[in-house]
Formats: structure tokens, sequence, C-alpha cells
């Protein structure tokens, strides 16, 4: 459910405004909407950074500690995982959008993308912007880096244990375990990791702006998908769909 949410509020933060600007000659926001998207937009991208970090030690107890997993992961404990998730990225954004309004603009303000990302924005301020590369950085380092490395740990921890499992229809079972997982944090990690070198270039080309869209729309778009996978009703459908199409 709440990855659900944070899908629909991920894409809605960028796509319909990047949609209307479509059909208008005069593609223009303000800075006030500029910085709710831009909110909106950074607390679901870093509480889906918690989150699959989560989702990596919810793996790692069912596949390390499967007799322990309901008494460990218990429903209070996922609730503080998610609220905890939500919480941290809301005050992330909190003091980006702080340092955000501090930022000023001499002109022109005509940002290289289509949607108000912080690189872009920082290319436009005419003041110092020292501390702002500063906030950003710590941010990447807690909710990137330090939250990429637990999730590398939890899965060195999960094939040591796959592979101590002696049966093919074990492994098989814990490999489907975490299949959509890994998938989902191979391509958020990989397109965000990707758009923001680039980025920090100082421009955006064509394929920034593609990969842009790739991570911020197509991906929240893919995730149900990917998740539902593991869903069993979900597998015999697409098992089923060649054969129906052949027969008509």
């Amino acid at each position: 459910m709440a990855e659900g949410i944070r899908d629909v509020c991920y894409v809605t933060s960028t796509a319909p405004k990047m949609l209307s600007n479509f059909f208008q000659e005069q593609q223009t926001i303000t800075f006030v909407g500029c910085a709710v998207q831009y909110f909106v937009f950074s607390t679901m991208g870093l509480s889906e950074s918690c989150l699959m970090t989560a989702m990596a030690y919810d793996r790692y107890t069912a596949i390390c500690n499967p007799l322990l997993y309901s008494s460990v992961m218990s429903p209070t404990l996922c609730i503080q995982m998610v609220l905890g998730s939500y919480l941290a990225a809301l005050s992330a954004s909190i003091s980006q959008l702080c340092a955000m309004f501090q930022l000023h603009f001499c002109g022109p303000n005509v940002i290289n993308h289509f949607f108000c990302d912080m690189p872009q924005l920082l290319i436009l301020s005419c003041t110092d912007t020292f501390f702002v590369h500063l906030l950003i950085a710590i941010l990447a380092t807690i909710f990137g880096m330090i939250n990429a490395f637990i999730i590398m740990i939890s899965y060195g921890y999960i094939v040591m244990s796959i592979m101590k499992i002696t049966s093919a229809k074990g492994r098989s079972k814990a490999f489907n375990t975490c299949a959509s997982h890994l998938t989902a944090v191979s391509l958020f990690y990989t397109s965000s990791v990707f758009v923001y070198l680039s980025s920090s270039s100082g421009g955006s080309s064509s394929f920034d702006r593609f990969a842009s869209v790739f991570y911020t729309v197509v991906i929240p778009m893919l995730n149900p998908l990917i998740y539902s996978l593991r869903n069993k009703e979900i597998k015999d459908a697409l098992k089923r769909l060649p054969k129906k199409t052949w027969y008509c």
C-alpha cells in the first residue's frame, strides 16, 4: 500500500506539468510551484531509497532467519520502518526546501529540464551555492551511499545463505523471494546515479532528460508489475497468455 501511494505521488509530481507543457507555447512555472514540485519529488525519491533498504532487511530476515521471521518482522516493526522512511525523507526535503529559498536568481531563469530539479536550479543561482552543495552531498551520502551499502551487505548474507541450500527447489524459491526487489533496486539506483553524476557536470543533455523520465515516470509505473510477478496467479496468467494468443 505504501509503495503504491509513493509511486503515484512520485509520478504526479512531475508528469502532469510535463504533459501540459507539450500543449503550451509558453512553458512556465512559478517559483512556489517549482519549490512544491521539487519538495514532493524529493520526498518520494528519498523515501523510496529508505523503503528499499527496509525491504532488503525484510528479505534478509526471510532467507537467513526464516524461523524467526514472524517474530522479528512484526507488524509494529513494519509500521515503524515505513513511518521512519517517510519522516527521514520529509526532514531531508524540508532542509533542501529551506536552502532553496535562500537562493537568488538574476535571470534568465530558464531550466533546461522538464521539471524543477536542484542541480538545474543551482546552475541558475547567482549567489554562493557552497552550503547547498554541501547539504546535497551529505544527503546523498546518507540516503544514497549508506542505504546502498546496507542493501549490498544484506544481499551478501542472502547469497551466502542461498549457497548453503542443497536442493534446487529451495534455491529457486529463495531467489524468487529476492528477484523482484533486486530488480527494482537495480533500476532505481542505476538510473538515478547516472542522472545525478551527469548533471553534476553542469549541463542537461537530451539523453540525461530521457534518463530522468525513465526513473521519475517509467520506473514508478513498472514497480507494481515488478512486485506483482511474485504473485502465483499473475505468473499463471502470463504463462497462459501466449497459448491464448496462438489459439486466436
